[in-house]
């Protein structure tokens, strides 16, 4: 998982080691959600599916902001990620939190040999705080700063699977793969990934991210309500659909689903 030649001395101390402690106690659970979104769950995951396989959410999910200017997306998960303030790039920064976080990177452009014209863009948001939103935005001349300054060894037309690689690394390997978001109090902010090799702490990517403008924001938290809302209407429609069928097919299991749920109207 490598992709630097050089590495960050003994500066790495006993917060990660503290994170990644605490990240292996959470390994199993964080394996759990990546068998759900993976499809590997058991019968209840097949359950689940032929429920929700009549259901379309792709026209939802066009509407994202993120979505315009004709870029792609080619990564959407919650990574868990270690929380980091600094009050400033020249001070120590402060115990960090362990929470999710959800990734999004985006594609813009054709994938050439040499990368031209190609660029990305990763989104940083947090379910539990609307208003928590970072980006960065990588073209040829940015990763190529980050190359040289980083001694990275992938071109930038393979950074984007290196990438995806260590976000899933994280997820399904938390004890060994870490990512630090260190927040500064001026709007900037680094993602690091940082590798447990147990005997020492090696620093793999330094992404450099920026808080997005008040205009973003309010574009994504508007985004998010009306889908979540729309989903809603759309699952609501499809309960009716089932109660339909169940009060035809088998009314005496209406009854009893109505006695278990007395405050699901829904279903009256």
């Amino acid at each position: 998982m490598s992709i630097k030649r050089s590495t960050r001395g003994p500066e790495f101390g006993g917060g990660y080691a503290s994170y990644a402690r605490q990240s292996s106690h959470h390994a199993d659970h964080y394996q759990s959600r990546d068998r759900d979104h993976s499809g590997i769950g058991g019968p209840a995951a097949s359950d689940r599916a032929s429920l929700m396989g009549s259901i379309d959410f792709q026209p939802i999910y066009e509407m994202d902001p993120s979505l315009a200017d004709g870029h792609r997306e080619i990564y959407n998960r919650e990574v868990p990620f270690e929380l980091r303030t600094q009050e400033s790039a020249q001070k120590a920064y402060d115990v960090g939190t362990l929470e999710q976080v959800k990734v999004k990177v985006l594609s813009l452009g054709d994938d050439t040999p040499d990368g031209q014209g190609h660029s990305m863009r990763i989104e940083l948001s947090s379910e539990s705080d609307l208003f928590y939103h970072y980006s960065c935005n990588l073209g040829t001349g940015e990763y190529a700063q980050l190359r040289d300054e980083q001694k990275l060894m992938c071109d930038f037309r393979d950074f984007g699977s290196t990438l995806l690689k260590m976000l899933n690394k994280c997820i399904k390997e938390p004890q060994s793969y870490l990512a630090v978001f260190i927040l500064q109090r001026d709007g900037n902010a680094v993602l690091e990934f940082i590798q447990n090799m147990e005997y020492k702490f090696v620093e793999l990517l330094a992404l450099p991210f920026r808080e997005s403008p008040d205009h973003m924001v309010r574009q994504q938290i508007t985004f998010r309500y009306n889908a979540l809302k729309s989903r809603l209407a759309v699952m609501q429609a499809r309960l009716q659909d089932v109660n339909a069928l169940v009060k035809v097919k088998n009314p005496s299991l209406l009854l009893q689903l109505q006695r278990a749920n007395p405050g699901e109207s829904v279903l009256h």
